[in-house]
C-alpha cells in the first residue's frame, strides 16, 4: 500500500515537471506583443531620414489613396509629399490579419501604377523615384517607399522587425 502511495506521488511529480518543461519550451508564441507598431517604425524612419517636409496622412488619406479601412489595418504611418509636384510617399502598414496582406499589397501596387502614369510625362525625375519604389512585406507589415532614401528606409524597416 505504501509503495502504491509513493508511486502515485512520484507519477504526479513527474507529470507536473513535464508540464513545466513543455510550458517553458513553448514560450510565448504571441510575438505581436513584442513587435513594434507601424507608428513606432515610422518614428525610427524619421530619425534615419529627413521626413520633416513631408505631410503625415490620417485614416481619410489612407482610405483615399489606397482604399484601405481600419478593419484591415492594425496601425499605419503615411507620409506624402507636401506638394503634388513631388512623388515621395512612405507608408508602413501593420495588417490585422495575414489573410489581408495580398489584397492590401495589390491595392498599393495599383496606387503605384496610377501615380507612375500621372508622373510619366509630367516630371521625369519624380517618375524615376516611382519606378525605383520599394514595396516589401514582412509578416504582418508592409512598407512602400517612394523616396531617394528608400534603401535607407528599408534598412530601418528590416532592423525594427528583427
Amino acid at each position: 500500500m505504501r509503495f502504491l502511495k509513493i508511486n502515485s506521488v512520484f507519477t504526479i511529480f513527474i507529470c507536473l515537471m513535464m508540464l513545466a518543461v513543455l510550458n517553458a519550451c513553448s514560450g510565448n508564441q504571441n510575438t505581436s506583443d513584442k513587435l513594434p507598431t507601424a507608428i513606432e517604425i515610422g518614428k525610427q524612419m524619421q530619425q534615419a531620414s529627413n521626413l520633416e517636409e513631408m505631410k503625415q496622412g490620417d485614416q481619410k488619406m489612407l482610405q483615399k489613396l489606397y482604399g484601405l479601412t481600419m478593419d484591415e489595418v492594425e496601425s499605419f504611418v503615411l507620409y506624402t509629399a507636401p506638394t503634388n509636384i513631388k512623388a515621395d510617399e512612405i507608408v508602413v502598414i501593420q495588417v490585422k490579419d495575414l489573410k489581408h496582406i495580398n489584397s492590401i499589397t495589390e491595392k498599393m501596387s495599383n496606387r503605384i501604377a496610377t501615380k507612375s502614369k500621372s508622373f510619366q510625362d509630367y516630371l521625369p525625375e519624380e517618375h524615376f523615384l516611382i519606378e525605383k519604389h520599394i514595396l516589401k512585406t514582412n509578416d504582418h507589415y508592409i512598407l512602400l517607399a517612394i523616396s531617394k532614401d528608400a534603401n535607407e528606409l528599408v534598412k530601418v524597416f528590416d532592423k525594427a522587425l528583427k
